[in-house]
């Protein structure tokens, strides 16, 4: 057999064995070396597996992860997301849909500070799920908002797909990050448009406005911290990796270092709440790291069965408009974004389609990176998997009106909102690129 039928019966066993119930990462890293010693012999692909393992894990550059996602988890133990929801309900929950523009608000603020979706989620439905219900918002509505805003966190910076997406494709994380800024930012503002259409559409679902707060009170919530902090760390952290002062690996400590001092100081940090916000991020890093290890085996073995250089000829032989063929390949992330989480598909399919757009194509990988974090997060809100849905659901479990079929109910205006973003950044790339090209002259 040639290489590049190895490589697709190791692609089949990959998706056999993942569906069996093997864990992801070990999925990958058995059809990997099997694949690797299909083509070659044992000798080579025992040590490409033990050389990709062990240079994976003592990767420097990799250390930006457990600083940022250290960060993450320090705001989100030391009540930083609670302290933000206050201010921005003060600020919002007196108008009609309200309280789920501020979810959105917050969950953009908070997504600035923290990288990770799943510890978005789990802060904003201990503090605002309860006050919407006490409001009489109805379960659709309530999580379907923390959901969406919770999902921010993957376009506002420092996101981890980012992250884990610049090293496996050694793109300039800076870029990505000042990158990930203005569409955040649009798909914050579609999404509180969807609310208020869906205030409309089901009135029902929308409870009862909060009490009007005077100015006094919102400046004095601004005082309590939650805004301010998040604004500090921004600076100092983002702020000076942008003007050159850091490195991303130094600007994550510098961020989590910032936090530490904030917190302990203001007394918002002991050391239960320290413990606990490091176990966390450990746990996090490790699933990641050992995601990427695993995945760097795998997309060896494509680069050995030369896939990506027969697929790039195929892309080349069609002569198809390149927005024609990008479509196709965002329908094939968004299915498989149904099926499995963002990181690892990110980690899958970069050994096949990252040289097809960006190389042969011609796309800016800068933009790749935006386009298939919105594509395959989009994935997370839809059946059967949907796992942004799922992750809510285990959250809520103290609620049994938020079933899953409700909540599935509840983020369809939100599929809708971001398709809508997707498509503008697809027809419109500069609208992802013109501000890493400002700031780096790029």
């Amino acid at each position: 057999m040639t290489g590049i039928e190895i490589g697709i019966i190791a692609l089949i066993g990959f998706l056999v064995i993942m569906f069996l119930g093997v864990p992801i990462p070990f999925s990958m890293l058995i059809a990997g070396t099997v694949g690797i010693l299909a083509m070659t012999d044992f000798n080579v692909a025992s040590q490409i597996m033990v050389s990709e393992l062990f240079n994976t894990f003592s990767n420097y550059a990799l250390t930006v992860g457990p600083m940022f996602g250290l960060m993450g988890y320090l705001a989100s133990y030391t009540g930083i997301g609670e302290k933000l929801f206050v201010t921005m309900n003060y600020t919002f929950g007196h108008r009609k849909c309200g309280l789920a523009n501020a979810v959105q608000v917050a969950g953009a603020g908070f997504g600035a500070i923290c990288g990770s979706p799943p510890a978005a989620t789990a802060t904003f439905s201990a503090i605002a799920y309860p006050e919407m219900k006490k409001r009489g918002y109805m379960p659709e509505m309530a999580a379907g908002t923390i959901i969406a805003g919770s999902g921010l966190s993957v376009l506002i910076p420092p996101s981890n797909n980012f992250i884990v997406y610049g090293i496996v494709t050694e793109t300039s994380i800076g870029q990505l990050f000042m990158a990930g800024i203005v569409p955040g930012l649009i798909v914050m503002a579609l999404n509180i448009l969807g609310i208020l259409l869906m205030g409309k559409m089901r009135p029902k679902w929308v409870g009862s406005v909060s009490e009007r707060h005077g100015w006094g009170e919102r400046f004095k919530s601004l005082q309590n911290g939650g805004l301010i902090y998040i604004i500090i760390i921004f600076v100092l952290s983002m702020g000076g990796m942008f003007a050159g002062l850091f490195t991303p690996t130094e600007a994550g400590a510098v961020g989590a270092f910032g936090l530490f001092i904030i917190t302990l100081l203001s007394r918002q940090l002991n050391w239960t709440k320290f413990k606990n916000a490091l176990f966390a991020g450990v746990r996090l890093q490790a699933m990641v790291f050992m995601l990427l290890a695993c995945a760097n085996v795998f997309g060896k073995m494509f680069s050995v069965s030369k896939i990506p250089i027969a697929l790039g000829q195929y892309v080349e032989s069609l002569n198809a408009a390149p927005v024609s063929i990008m479509a196709v390949i965002l329908v094939i992330y968004f299915i498989l974004g149904m099926f499995t989480d963002l990181l690892s598909m990110t980690l899958v399919t970069m050994p096949i389609f990252f040289p097809i757009v960006c190389d042969t194509l011609g796309y800016s990988p800068i933009w790749f990176g935006i386009i298939i974090t919105m594509v395959i997060s989009i994935g997370a809100l839809t059946p059967p998997v949907g796992s942004g849905v799922f992750i809510a659901r285990g959250c809520l479990s103290y609620d049994p009106e938020a079933t899953v079929t409700r909540l599935f109910s509840g983020v369809y205006i939100f599929v809708a909102t971001n398709c809508i973003a997707t498509a503008v950044f697809l027809i419109w790339p500069d609208v992802v690129t013109f501000l890493p090209a400002l700031i780096y002259g790029t």
